[in-house]
């Protein structure tokens, strides 16, 4: 019979610990030392002198260490009631024999006086002399010198648990510093697999790869080849690195070790290399393993680049350490070490090369199909009306990583629910991307109605230019209602293109010069409002110039450095390049902005019902730009794939529906099967 069935839900999972019992005498001690086990009552020299001394009561008076004066009753009178609390002891009834009293003295000499005094009708064989000791407390003693001793040790203990993460146990952690942090992860808990991470075919298929590796590792060392000793994955923020590795997780049946690049870091030298050290013998012990490090760019930038000394070393010394780890003399089979960075640019090159991480897989944004495999993903949870549409949704956010997909759908989850609704619709996802995009609106803003009316006329100037251009990104939306610190804003739908041809780059140009010209046109006077704009186009004109080689006078010269090891405090050409260079972008950026001016000229009166438009309604969408200039002459290779986008869309959908008419039927022939069975 198990006895701890029998104890309350509190004491089921009591153990004993033999510090307790260390404690308890501690504590007895201590107890022992501030109560007491003796009665001496405390009294004045007036009471023991009136009461006892002159009636002859006091046996003798002890003086212990100069302090206190201590005084004994005779036997034979502490039966009185008078002495009924002194004439025992505190436990038990057995008899007090002294001291019964005492008080403080002030000096030994005014004692001496006033006893002498007091005894001065006294016969010589009653009077009193004292007697004097000297005792020490031990006891007290080693208490006030172990009591200060132990409060230090505790304070000290205790900030070494904070700085040590809490790693070890209690009181451990200063024994444990240089253990890794890094968190063996259990399989069961981890619940994302690779059927979660929409998109990145590529990546989950290259991943998928180094899980085969580590389950069936024959099938590829039979023909003499070596498993790969890491993966690193490289991409901008929110792409889905991490998800990745999750899944990684999730579908590997092995250790999965997981930390980030600063679990490594700290304040005491030598500790960073310690826990690397560590790391790898916990996943070597426990082979075939997976090590997954977030971050790794915290400490695994290239060495030497940093003047400064001493923190920067400690640095350095970890990163050798993993170095050594992935690719030394030491054995490391069974181990594959996986990490991903957004900043693969400041990484050393001997972390990157082959050997260590033989492969480095890049993570980039999703593309149109691939958002809308995400939205599928993150929509699951979300309650929608029945005519939502992905595609819809996908050509909404050009440019938007894994993780803003999800922001957008948990902020139109929000949007819907502040305005009590039952569902989330359409409306609400279009709230939540121009609520990422620009921010919040700023309805209370005070604008003037002269300030109004430009701010509305540029946005139409935008507007209009870009829909007239072939290679300018068409408009999806344009408000007047400022938003965060934009007073206007325009939606645009750019094409997901790999390369740029220079003219390509001088209608974004021009477009974006529409604004500004036209608040020339309409009011013959320009605002600092196009000063986005303006930062915008300086920089495309600059890269087109001395960067990109689209610049004739400049010619096919490229002042761009990839490995980021050019000074800022010197240019690579001469003043006078330094010039042409100005010149060029000038003219550039002064030629479009002419263009753009012809442009709205030509459309002057629907470019007047435009703004007018956007006065009395603050948003126009695209439809309304059709009806004032009709559709438009080109259509881009973005529209092209929208509309493969929809013929995928369609054929899925049939598809579901027959899977879903066969599956009676396949349920039929089952159980068909099961009486031929039977029978």
């Amino acid at each position: 019979m198990d006895k701890k069935k029998n104890l309350p839900k509190g004491f089921k999972n009591f153990k004993f610990k033999i510090y307790w019992i260390y404690a308890l005498i501690f504590v007895f001690f201590i107890g022992l030392q501030f109560i007491g086990t003796d009665v001496t009552k405390k009294s004045s020299w007036q009471e023991i002198n009136q009461q006892m001394l002159q009636n002859g009561k006091v046996e003798k008076i002890v003086i212990i260490n100069k302090e206190k004066a201590y005084i004994y009753i005779k036997k034979e009178f502490l039966a009185e009631e008078t002495f009924k609390e002194v004439s025992k002891k505190a436990f038990g009834d057995t008899p007090n024999y002294g001291p019964h009293y005492y008080f403080e003295i002030g000096s030994v000499e005014t004692f001496n006086q006033d006893l002498k005094e007091a005894q001065i009708n006294f016969d010589n064989e009653e009077k009193i002399s004292p007697y004097y000791e000297t005792r020490k407390d031990v006891f007290g003693d080693i208490l006030g010198w172990i009591l200060p001793l132990v409060f230090f040790i505790a304070v000290w203990l205790f900030i070494m648990k904070r700085m040590g993460g809490g790693a070890g146990g209690a009181g451990g952690q200063i024994f444990n510093i240089g253990k890794t942090k890094g968190k063996l992860v259990d399989n069961a808990d981890i619940k994302v697999s690779f059927k979660d991470v929409a998109g990145l075919e590529e990546a989950k298929e290259e991943i998928a790869e180094i899980v085969d590796f580590l389950k069936l590792p024959e099938k590829y060392t039979k023909l003499g080849g070596k498993i790969p000793r890491g993966a690193l994955l490289i991409g901008p923020p929110g792409t889905g690195k991490t998800l990745l590795a999750k899944a990684v997780a999730g579908e590997a049946k092995v250790p999965f070790f997981s930390l980030t690049g600063s679990d490594f870091v700290e304040m005491f030298v030598g500790v960073g290399a310690s826990r690397v050290r560590d790391l790898f013998k916990q996943a070597k012990e426990k082979a075939p393993a997976i090590i997954f490090i977030d971050e790794i760019d915290a400490i695994g930038r290239a060495r030497g680049k940093n003047a400064m000394t001493g923190s920067n070393d400690e640095r350095e010394n970890t990163l050798n350490q993993l170095l050594t780890e992935m690719d030394g003399f030491g054995t490391n089979s069974g181990v594959i070490v996986m990490a991903a960075t957004n900043r693969a640019d400041i990484l050393d090159k001997a972390l990157t090369r082959a050997g260590r991480f033989d492969r480095q897989i890049f993570v980039d944004l999703p593309d149109l199909l691939e958002r809308k495999k995400i939205f599928k993903v993150h929509l699951k949870p979300i309650k929608l009306v029945n005519n939502i549409d992905v595609n819809f949704l996908a050509r909404q956010t050009p440019g938007f990583s894994g993780a803003d997909i999800a922001n957008v759908c948990n902020e139109a989850a929000l949007i819907a629910a502040r305005k009590s609704k039952n569902k989330v619709d359409k409306e609400d996802f279009l709230d939540a991307v121009d609520r990422i995009i620009g921010g919040l609106e700023k309805k209370s803003k005070i604008i003037s109605p002269a300030e109004k009316k430009t701010i509305a006329f540029h946005e139409a100037g935008h507007a209009t230019v870009s829909w007239m251009l072939q290679y300018a990104s068409p408009l999806i939306k344009v408000t007047i209602v400022p938003r965060g610190k934009s007073l206007g804003a325009a939606w645009y739908l750019p094409e997901e293109r790999q390369l740029t041809t220079t003219q390509q780059m001088y209608d974004e140009i021009c477009a974006a010069m529409g604004g500004r010209a036209s608040e020339e046109l309409f009011f013959n006077k320009i605002s600092t409002g196009a000063l986005s704009d303006l930062e915008k186009v300086t920089k495309m004109a600059y890269a087109m110039v001395s960067i990109y080689g689209l610049s004739e006078k400049v010619g096919n010269i490229s002042y761009y450095d990839s490995s980021g090891q050019q000074s800022g405090f010197t240019k690579p050409y001469s003043e006078d390049r330094a010039k042409l260079i100005d010149q060029e972008v000038s003219e550039i950026l002064e030629t479009q902005y002419q263009r753009a001016k012809e442009i709205l000229l030509s459309y002057k009166d629907k470019v007047e019902i435009l703004g007018k438009n956007l006065l009395e309604k603050e948003v126009i969408f695209k439809d309304d730009l059709i009806k004032i200039f009709g559709k438009r002459k080109w259509q881009s290779y973005e529209e092209e794939q929208l509309i493969k986008l929809d013929e995928t869309t369609i054929k899925e959908e049939i598809s579901d529906k027959k899977k879903e008419e066969l599956a009676p039927e396949k349920k039929d022939t089952s159980e068909k099967d099961n009486g031929k069975k039977l029978d």
